[in-house]
């Protein structure tokens, strides 16, 4: 690379949590930027337009990190402008990498999630019963235009290649200090990777009985945070509040547990995994003492899809 790395960043259908992450650089933040030349960065820091990418050469920019998942027709058209345009693409943050929070729209059809948006919340005044269209005539001269709003949320990787993944909802600020020069010096792991630190979050977690030497034992209830605070210092899980670090990236330094707060899946898959949800339940399912606590559960897709349900094997739709 050259003594300057040319970085673009977009954020796609995301809440901008991921650009948080490196503002909360702070003074490492500094230290970066003058190895950077950021040519594009959309639409949270610079005032810039897409065509000002477009009009790039192609694989001019050393890094792009797109955040956010793929919903609208102009996210997917970003996506692929971002890929012609970076000699490397990384999927950054839980949306990006397997279509995160948003992906539990897809439980949803489109004519659903108009309903809800566009008549039925309290604060709607919608007597027209006006809903967005791709195209409309303003005083009969003036033509409008929207992106065409999809029936299905996706992951980067469904609408362009991508090199690297990064979890995280949002990516912690810390790991995002450590991986940050790397990926400035040129040290990827191998294409397709996720760059992680390689460690489950209960690998890092001071709950975890294998870490204390004592024996993981069966789980004979299932609780909800609700249900009362857990008993400080014991595996969150062998409680019944299902934690899912055993199958998570621990890039986070396994901090929810540490407050009390059952590990949801934000890291994206440990290496090896391909479908987390469904590791997820695999992991959890061989802990239960009997068949019963299943049934418990509550709504079992949003508790192990929560982040994934778009990258995995279930696909879009499940209702």
């Amino acid at each position: 690379m050259a003594d300057k790395v040319k970085l673009a960043y977009y954020l796609s259908g995301g809440c901008g949590g991921c650009d948080m992450a490196i503002i909360d650089l702070s003074e490492n933040l500094v230290d970066l930027l003058p190895r950077l030349d950021v040519v594009f960065w959309a639409p949270t820091v610079a005032d810039v337009k897409y065509r000002d990418l477009e009009g790039l050469p192609d694989k001019s920019i050393d890094v792009g990190l797109f955040s956010g998942m793929i919903r609208l027709s102009e996210q997917e058209h970003m996506a692929a402008i971002m890929r012609r345009k970076c000699r490397t693409l990384i999927a950054y943050g839980a949306c990006a990498a397997l279509g995160g929070i948003p992906g539990m729209g897809n439980m949803h059809s489109k004519e659903e999630i108009f309903q809800t948006a566009y008549f039925d919340t309290l604060s709607t005044d919608n007597p027209d019963g006006v809903i967005p269209q791709t195209r409309c005539l303003v005083d009969g001269k003036y033509e409008l235009t929207l992106p065409e709003f999809y029936r299905y949320v996706r992951p980067l990787q469904d609408v362009a290649e991508v090199d690297y993944f990064v979890g995280g909802c949002p990516p912690h600020h810390s790991f995002v200090a450590r991986v940050i020069p790397d990926i400035l010096g040129g040290s990827f792991p191998a294409p397709g990777s996720w760059i992680t630190s390689d460690k489950a979050v209960c690998a890092l977690c001071d709950r975890n009985p294998a870490v204390k030497g004592e024996e993981m034992k069966l789980i004979k209830t299932i609780k909800r945070t609700t249900d009362g605070p857990p008993e400080e210092g014991k595996c969150l899980l062998q409680q019944g509040y299902l934690c899912l670090g055993a199958v998570t990236q621990g890039d986070c330094g396994a901090l929810c547990p540490k407050v009390n707060i059952p590990c949801r899946g934000c890291g994206g898959p440990v290496p090896g995994v391909k479908d987390f949800g469904l590791r997820a339940i695999s992991a959890v399912a061989s802990l239960l003492e009997n068949e019963e606590l299943v049934d418990r559960i509550p709504s079992p897709v949003k508790l192990f899809y929560r982040y994934s349900l778009p990258a995995s094997m279930l696909g879009r739709k499940i209702k």
